[in-house]
């Protein structure tokens, strides 16, 4: 099944057609993505046609294009021919500059530098003086960790690295890497360290990476080098966080922007100092306590980051505000190194909106909610979010690097290295979900089948393009493209689909999905055509944008909205997923999100139609949603599209599609379509009207879909975490409706309060605050015993001053009887020896 007239080239733009003439004398110099007067320099001209004829010498194609924010990438201009004895300047942002190189065969080099924040950064190249920058693209720097293995040196048994110098961690450390990567028969080995200076929170706060020694120099670049570690020299054994730089040995010690191959960041425990070596725990204890101390003086984060979703059905649903967290992905095997018993964790997409802080949540195999305050394997949300957050650059929102400062280096020194885990989860404690409210999904799928944020389902089969949903509370706009589908024979039914969605959100970067000739999904990024070759994940402007490894795009705004869009048997199918605070704040064929069906079918002029209408009537309804012109946000790149959707009507009115499919009974296809579809009148509606199972059968599955996402969204009761009472514990840890926590005192207390405590759907607890006080004839034998023992007491030294003094009397009286002997008695009794 496939949509007519769909002719897609790679590198398009929305715009009008500006006619060229050949002789004209614009240039793209300087003006790459502008449309001149008599020609264009935008990434669309050569699908139109009407370039200006420099376009390909000055606006710069690369590859690769993507690479760590770290910098060190070597990436080659392909489609401009620089001559042999150039001097390339390479400037990013207009101030970054590097050395580019001209190659044995004659092509141009670039390479990336060392940035602090991430996305598609602007570069531009020089050949001569290094004032005149004629030449310009754009590279996409991208989150460390998101970086190729191939691209990254890697540390053998890691964990080694990281416990280096701990007890019974010793020996040789390995490191190997890709030796292709660097164009050079000898290497350096240097380290580098990390850290943010300045009051935190102010203006004067600052990121930086240090060069502080190199620790091989002139090996043989071979892919591999072993070392026994021994503590760093000076003050660098201080530095505790960082990474490996491998460089070609003609550099100098440091020296920037230079081809090289990073390591990951990690803990740099094997260079660390003879004290830390000497006595680990205690040389972490302290650095956990001095932690402790200056995060008493920071803000409190957690009175601004979102609640965790309460359970693991909502947290995977809510694809808008969470994504998985990779250290713990149910997909990949539930390997959760540091949160045990989990298996599965995400993190909220966006940081917060003051200090930049990140959430994440843990649960278990039930789907309950893990926190610290009853098990380690909790989840923490983070000071300095993970991804970063816009406009990057000054702590703590630098990508990956914020994060590893305030909050995993931090939890080596109190957990990893040494025994004061309560002071780390005291300062990271998960969040509950009590004040979680999930978001409305809509979808729309097949031929195409409504499914608004209020649950009314209708189908209308219009041709053209459609505003699906629209929001005055941020500016988001989405619309839909549908173009007429062909029967398995051939010839054309009479019935659209989704063919093309496209999105922005305030001043946004803009997003369009639509379907290739060869039927893939093709995304572009502001009109131009983008490839997940490299990168499955994109930080873009006002948005994230991802692709799984089978095409499921979803894009994430800022806002916490999410669409998410999908390709089956020729069809889009896609669902909009936004947050409870655009309530009221909705229109278009989605309808208004107000929890109220009656009022779902509202024309632009704010009028309404009973929710009983017609197909014909709801045809005309969605005829009323058509793009204004000026308004649209779509790519029209070829002959047919222009023809069709730029300059024609946004509405086809002349295309009459099929309102009532007629189901014959001697029709061999019923009976399968019946086994097919059984009650689903979507599946059945449109095997009927494309003679197609496949399609029938893709949305059967899309509204399956959507039925078990609207069911993981329902809202959730929580009452909160309950705490055990002193001298006693309790049994549960699940704090949803319903859930029952019971308490038991320890030997000798009994219980005061309610024995157990049952979640009611008023979000508050059964019964009374449980308390366990000392039974009540354990306090009389304390009593009697502590009168007794103090009896005793008195009795014991009331004998002992009686013996005292009695003994000294008889002292006394023995003196007395002594006989006096006289000294020449003594002079006598001496002479007889």
């Amino acid at each position: 099944m496939k949509f007519v007239g769909i002719d897609v080239c790679f590198f398009m733009l929305f715009t009008l057609i500006a006619p060229w003439n050949s002789g004209a004398e614009d240039s793209c110099s300087h003006r790459c993505g502008e449309l001149l007067d008599t020609c264009s320099c935008q990434v669309t001209c050569q699908a139109l046609g009407n370039c200006c004829p420099d376009y390909k010498e000055f606006c710069l194609h690369i590859s690769p294009y993507s690479g760590s924010l770290m910098g060190g990438k070597d990436f080659l201009i392909e489609n401009t021919v620089f001559n042999d004895s150039s001097v390339l300047t390479c400037r990013f942002k207009q101030k970054i500059k590097t050395s580019g190189y001209i190659d044995k065969d004659g092509k141009a080099h670039c390479v990336s530098p060392l940035l602090y924040e991430t996305g598609f950064i602007p570069f531009e190249v020089s050949t001569e003086d290094e004032l005149t920058f004629l030449y310009s693209g754009a590279w996409l720097s991208v989150h460390h960790s998101k970086v190729l293995a191939g691209e990254k040196c890697t540390l053998v048994n890691q964990t080694k690295w990281q416990y280096y110098g701990t007890p019974n961690t010793n020996g040789n450390l390995t490191l190997t890497w890709t030796h292709q990567v660097l164009a050079a028969t000898h290497i350096n080995i240097e380290v580098w360290g990390y850290q943010e200076t300045g009051e935190s929170y102010s203006e004067n706060w600052v990121a930086e990476w240090k060069y502080l020694y190199t620790l091989a120099r002139e090996i043989p670049n071979t892919g591999k080098f072993s070392f026994i570690p021994v503590s760093a020299k000076g003050n660098y054994s201080m530095w505790d966080f960082g990474m490996l730089r491998i460089t070609p040995s003609s550099y100098s010690d440091g020296q920037s922007n230079i081809p090289s191959v990073w390591s990951s960041e990690h803990a740099l425990a094997w260079h660390l100092g003879k004290d830390f070596r000497n006595d680990t725990n205690a040389w972490a204890t302290a650095k956990c306590i001095d932690w402790n101390r200056k995060e008493d003086k920071l803000p409190n984060f957690m009175e601004e980051i979102i609640d965790c979703p309460c359970t693991l059905a909502q947290a995977r649903a809510d694809t808008g505000r969470f994504h998985t967290d990779y250290g713990c992905d149910i997909e990949k095997g539930s390997v959760c190194t540091y949160h045990p018993g989990a298996v599965h964790c995400v993190r909220a997409v966006q940081a917060s909106p003051q200090y930049a802080a990140g959430q994440q949540c843990c649960y278990d195999s039930t789907g309950t909610q893990i926190l610290t305050h009853d098990s380690t394997g909790g989840s923490t949300p983070d000071r300095g979010h993970d991804w970063g957050s816009p406009p990057f650059m000054k702590p703590p929102r630098i990508p990956g690097f914020s994060h590893w400062l305030y909050d995993v280096i931090s939890f080596y020194y109190c957990c990893l290295w040494s025994d004061n885990c309560h002071f780390y989860m005291k300062k990271r404690p998960s969040s509950d979900c009590r004040t979680y409210r999930p978001p409305r999904a809509a979808s729309a799928f097949g031929d195409p089948h409504f499914l608004t944020f209020d649950g009314l389902n209708f189908t209308f089969k219009g041709q053209g393009e459609y505003i699906l949903v629209e929001s005055d509370l941020t500016s988001l706009r989405v619309q839909g493209r549908t173009q007429q589908a062909h029967f398995p024979n051939g010839t054309g039914a009479q019935v659209t689909g989704l063919s093309a969605v496209a999105m922005q959100e305030n001043n946004s970067d803009v997003i369009e999905v639509r379907y290739s000739e060869d039927l893939n999904l093709e995304v572009l990024l502001n009109h131009k055509v983008i490839s997940f070759s490299e990168q499955s994940w994109m930080d873009l402007k006002g948005l994230f944008l991802h692709s799984t490894i089978d095409q499921n795009i979803t894009v994430m705004f800022s806002s916490g909205s999410g669409v998410e869009i999908r390709g089956t048997e020729g069809f889009l199918s896609l669902t909009v997923l936004l947050p409870e605070n655009f309530m009221n704040h909705t229109r278009g064929l989605f309808g208004v999100m107000n929890g109220n069906t009656e009022d779902e079918y509202t024309f632009k002029n704010k009028t309404t139609m009973s929710v009983h209408a017609s197909p014909q009537q709801l045809f005309e309804f969605g005829a009323n949603w058509a793009v204004e012109n000026g308004t649209s946000l779509f790519t029209y790149d070829t002959e047919f599209l222009l023809n069709n959707f730029f300059y024609g009507e946004k509405h086809n009115a002349s295309f009459l599609p099929v309102f009532f499919p007629y189901e014959d009974p001697a029709d061999p296809l019923v009976k399968e379509m019946v086994l097919l579809c059984e009650s689903d009148p979507f599946c059945r509606f449109d095997v009927l009207t494309t003679r197609s199972l496949q399609v029938g059968s893709s949305t059967k599955l899309s509204h399956q879909n959507h039925k078990l996402r609207v069911e993981n969204l329902e809202p959730v009761i929580s009452c909160g975490w309950l705490d055990h009472p002193t001298n006693g514990r309790k049994n549960g840890t699940t704090y949803l409706l319903g859930s029952t926590i019971s308490f038991i005192c320890n030997h000798g207390y009994e219980l005061t309060g309610s024995k157990e405590r049952i979640c009611q759907v008023t979000g508050a607890w059964s019964g009374d605050t449980p308390s366990c006080i000392l039974r009540t004839d354990s306090k009389q034998v304390i009593l009697l015993a502590c009168v007794f023992g103090i009896v005793g007491l008195a009795v014991l030294a009331r004998l002992t001053f009686l013996c005292r003094k009695e003994r000294h009397k008889g002292n006394q009286k023995l003196a007395s009887e002594v006989p006096v002997v006289s000294e020449q008695e003594r002079t006598k009794f001496k002479r007889s020896f």
